[in-house]
């Protein structure tokens, strides 16, 4: 299958750049994260993973998450990449978002660096990267971030799992 790539421009990333395995990289950029008018994560030190096809995901250490709002569920995934996740839901107020969040408590040796580092969807909180409102990538599989400066195609959606 063919895939057309969309060409960043002056300032773009495009996800047909990112590496696979995926990649870990530091970002300093501004991550907020809110339920119910309520900040549950704040950080300028988060890091990204970066996949080919794949929007990132920013990871962000606990020590920058209000984990009073965060219950462990028994759920767990397997990535070949990052080992066995761990999943929280979210509750603040009346409102709860169920498996909204997810770590890797023992991650293989590349991914050492985002030990218990959280990661959300953003299609289930309010996410946003300096400032700017983040958007879901699409299937809510994967939970990557798409800013402008993010281009695609992206993987998630339907017809796109053979990529």
């Amino acid at each position: 299958m063919s895939i057309s790539r969309t060409p960043p421009g002056p300032g773009q990333e495009s996800v047909w750049d990112y590496p696979r395995p995926p990649a870990l990289e530091a970002s300093s950029q501004h991550i907020l994260i809110q339920f119910n008018q309520t900040i549950i994560a704040e950080t300028q030190r988060s890091q990204r993973v970066l996949e080919t096809s794949h929007p990132p995901v920013y990871y962000i250490p606990p020590a920058d998450v209000q984990m009073q709002y965060l219950q462990l569920t028994a759920r767990q995934t397997f990535c070949e990449w990052k080992g066995l996740a761990t999943y929280y839901t979210l509750t603040v107020g009346a409102r709860i978002a169920a498996n909204v969040a997810w770590a890797y408590p023992q991650p293989t040796q590349s991914f050492q660096p985002i030990q218990d580092y959280l990661a959300f969807y953003p299609s289930r909180v309010d996410c946003t990267v300096d400032g700017e409102a983040v958007q879901a990538q699409p299937g809510d599989f994967y939970g990557g971030w798409i800013t402008q400066n993010i281009v695609g195609p992206f993987k998630g959606a339907v017809g796109t799992w053979g990529w």
